[in-house]
């Protein structure tokens, strides 16, 4: 590639393929993203940027502008559902982490992301259809008849990623383990007076748990998030924009603390989707193409890590494909792979069990300290 600067279409203008296309921009790449949608909009609700996804997001220059909107957490708070007996609290001090805990609304992520991209280098309404490549590099094809080439692909188009089929081939039919997610925002004023506190807050009950925090700096809108039983897999897609029930909703915390009550109560509307797991996938890439996000590794958001593990992604991407300058896109791409692989799949396996930081002892440095920008390379680094 010497003399040549260097061509990457990113799929997907989700959060991780947005934080992607800054990062490599800043590596001096050409950056051209494709979405199939007609417009940008952020679908879900509230969102968690631990340490390790805030160092990433300074790195591409959005950190402080997040910071003046947002909800900095003092803590993870973690509460018995009926009782609200602390059964843990980790303090998240940026001294010791390297980067603040903000929660938001995932609209206002989407915002600041797509305010660093240049306009000319989204394409929306950008629906793939074909990849086909070759010895110099990578053909795309769009529903709307437009094609492309670049010298490569990134898939970051989300858990039913079009990219990852043509990779590994149709998917098999995910897991369905009998839950489901309710998620809403909540105007504050409707709480009447109640004042979540300065952390983040985990209520767990014996098979269903509740999120609920701030997502604003001026602390006047809430998120709640849930993962409740439900045996009817058929009665919810597999996506954040289906409508839920508040009375449901309402009633799957009915036996929960006064507090939980009070807020699930105040909900106007809540979305609803099947939680679905899938085992890691077998590879990443193929040649120049390779995989980021929910596209390669999608969680069970337990952690609350499927987002920040995504912006992680995006800088190893970046500065893998910055070190071989372009000779070398396959190679750059299974070196990402090699390191980011091992850290994802342990974080799937945690987010699975939904034990994470229910009890006191739990190691939290590895995660939360990990720096994209600064770990080493080699495989496996960051586990």
């Amino acid at each position: 590639m010497s003399g040549k600067k260097l061509s990457v279409a990113i799929v997907g203008a989700g959060i991780g393929g947005l934080t992607a296309a800054a990062a490599l921009g800043q590596a001096g790449i050409d950056v051209q993203v494709y979405e199939q949608a007609p417009r940008i909009f952020a679908v879900g609700a509230g969102i968690q940027l631990m340490p390790n996804s805030m160092k990433v997001l300074r790195g591409i220059g959005v950190e402080e502008i997040l910071r003046r909107e947002t909800f900095a957490s003092r803590s993870h708070l973690n509460r018995v559902g009926d009782t609200g007996e602390i059964t843990n609290e980790l303090f998240m001090p940026e001294e010791r982490y390297g980067a603040p805990d903000l929660c938001m609304h995932r609209a206002t992520l989407h915002r600041v992301l797509t305010s660093v991209a240049s306009p000319e280098s989204i394409h929306l309404g950008h629906k793939l259809v074909g990849l086909e490549p070759g010895s110099k590099g990578v053909d795309l094809s769009f529903a709307n008849g437009v094609t492309a080439h670049a010298d490569a692909v990134v898939g970051a188009d989300g858990v039913h990623s079009v990219v990852r089929e043509f990779i590994l081939g149709p998917e098999q039919r995910p897991i369905f383990g009998g839950r489901v997610a309710y998620r809403a925002i909540i105007p504050a004023s409707r709480l009447e007076g109640y004042d979540l506190g300065l952390s983040r807050t985990k209520w767990w009950g014996e098979d269903r748990h509740i999120v609920i925090y701030y997502t604003t700096a001026a602390r006047d809108e809430v998120s709640v998030a849930t993962s409740v039983p439900e045996s009817a897999e058929w009665m919810t897609p597999e996506s954040w924009s289906t409508d839920g029930d508040v009375a449901d909703l309402c009633r799957a915390f009915e036996g929960f603390h006064a507090e939980v009550k009070k807020v699930v109560a105040a909900c106007l509307d809540c979305n609803k989707w099947a939680l679905r797991d899938r085992e890691p996938y077998s590879h990443w890439c193929d040649g120049p193409i390779t995989l980021l996000g929910d596209a390669c590794h999608p969680m069970i958001p337990y952690m609350a890590q499927g987002a920040s593990q995504a912006i992680e992604d995006a800088a190893i991407l970046a500065r893998c494909l910055a070190e071989t300058e372009g000779e070398d896109i396959p190679a750059a791409f299974l070196k990402y792979e090699a390191h980011r692989k091992p850290r994802t799949s342990k974080v799937q396996a945690i987010s699975r069990a939904n034990t994470w930081l229910r009890t006191q002892g739990a190691d939290t440095d590895w995660l939360y300290g990990y720096d994209a920008w600064n770990v080493p390379l080699e495989a496996g680094a960051g586990i």
